[in-house]
């Protein structure tokens, strides 16, 4: 088997694993073991928490002790064993400790798998830019993959799915001994501080006000990111309860529709050049936060039947939501700091987003649902999807005033897909 096809073989199962309940938890959460929506904000929050530090922690391990591949390994037959055990768990708090330990190691897996591609492709002397995006379309694949399995195994809302995606944690764990060995590089000088090593000294950057802003924004619109992520599923299986929505193709095959996003993300991707070149970074993720308004105001007004367009709609534009801030954001970065502190730049944007944004937003948008739109057990996700969209549009209308950035059409000349 060539190289181009084991690394093909490791992204789609890195994704397939998260895909197996990611997008479905939360009609195990909701529906099968009818727990609060406050408590469910926190088992997403932990995604956030993981973000903020374990991927420095697993990088430094692999670039001074540990061959990557093997510590990718390991990681996912960790995640996978707790992963098992969640079927076990007859309680929330405890739900929250052991699905904290899957993405404690989960989530740090993510950039080590970028990490193994890269190195792996450059020992083999191919062109990492042309060869490893086609390679990582796969691990979209993945996910979209694993969601079509739980769904039409009927498992979205079983214990199941973790067991799905256990199995797949496990598989790939052991088929990543068999890849080529990556041994650490010590890139890292030994003469560096721990804070230097935590690529923490990106913080030095806001100092700059128009940093700052940004960073301030990216954890502002990270709070959004994996809203629909945590109850667009639930938000469609509910529709069960309206009884001309109940036998609809939208309630029994949720998962299946969600999985548009997935597509369209990756379709999206595509578009982003010429977006970057004609807009500008600053429009470009204008354009993201506005998008995100779309996405959470079609879920408020979509049905199964004479609504189904905005929730499909909804599906589409989530892909220039999500890639639009996350690639012009990266880009920003790219262009704006010293190479010195770029790499680091880059984590400090991931954790801002990624991290702290994804923490508080999965912590109070619980709350806020659990306090002011659930009455006697119902949601009411009309109102819901509003609060969500009136967030975003707040942000972008803040964005748009307060963050100044100059279009340079030399700065994003060399984009392509």
């Amino acid at each position: 088997m060539n190289i181009k096809m084991r690394l093909t073989i490791m992204s789609f199962l890195q994704f397939f694993v998260w895909g197996a309940w990611l997008i479905t938890v939360g009609n195990y959460w909701f529906g099968t073991k009818q727990w609060s929506g406050e408590q469910f904000g926190a088992i997403f929050s932990t995604l956030g928490l993981s973000s903020i530090v374990m991927p420095a922690i697993t990088g430094i391990i692999a670039d001074k002790w540990i061959n990557a591949e093997k510590l990718y390994g390991v990681l996912h037959i960790l995640g996978g064993l707790a992963l098992l055990y969640i079927p076990q768990v007859d309680n929330p708090t405890t739900f929250y400790y052991v699905i904290f330990a899957a993405m404690i190691c989960y989530m740090p897996t993510i950039s080590l798998s970028n990490s193994v591609a890269y190195n792996i492709l450059k020992n083999n002397n191919y062109d990492v830019v042309k060869v490893f995006p086609p390679i990582r379309v796969w691990g979209t694949i993945g996910f979209i993959a694993a969601m079509w399995l739980t769904n039409l195994t009927g498992n979205k809302a079983s214990f199941n799915m973790f067991y799905i995606s256990a199995f797949a944690a496990f598989a790939l764990g052991f088929y990543s001994f068999s890849l080529p060995k990556c041994p650490p590089q010590k890139l890292i000088s030994q003469n560096a501080t721990l804070f230097e090593k935590l690529g923490l000294n990106a913080f030095k950057l806001f100092g700059s006000y128009k940093m700052a802003l940004f960073f301030i924004f990216s954890m502002f619109l990270g709070g959004a990111l994996q809203l629909t992520n945590m109850y667009g599923d639930v938000y469609l299986s509910e529709f069960a309860n309206v009884p001309e929505y109940a036998d609809t193709f939208v309630v029994k095959y949720s998962t299946i529709i969600m999985s548009i996003s997935q597509v369209s993300e990756t379709l999206f991707i595509l578009a982003i050049p010429f977006f970057l070149k004609r807009f500008g970074i600053k429009q470009v993720m204008l354009i993201s936060m506005l998008a995100w308004v779309l996405r959470f105001g079609l879920f408020a007004y979509g049905n199964p039947i004479d609504g189904l367009w905005m929730i499909i709609a909804s599906c589409i534009v989530y892909g220039m939501a999500f890639d639009f801030f996350n690639i012009s954001g990266s880009l920003f970065i790219e262009t704006t700091t010293d190479s010195k502190i770029r790499s680091s730049a880059q984590g400090l944007f991931m954790m801002m987003s990624n991290g702290f944004g994804a923490f508080f937003g999965g912590i109070l948008s619980g709350i806020v649902i659990d306090e002011f739109f659930t009455h006697d057990g119902i949601r009411d996700w009309h109102n819901i999807w509003l609060s969500f969209a009136a967030y975003a549009l707040v942000i972008a209308i803040l964005f748009a005033i307060f963050f100044k950035h100059k279009h340079n059409p030399e700065e994003v000349a060399h984009i392509s897909h």
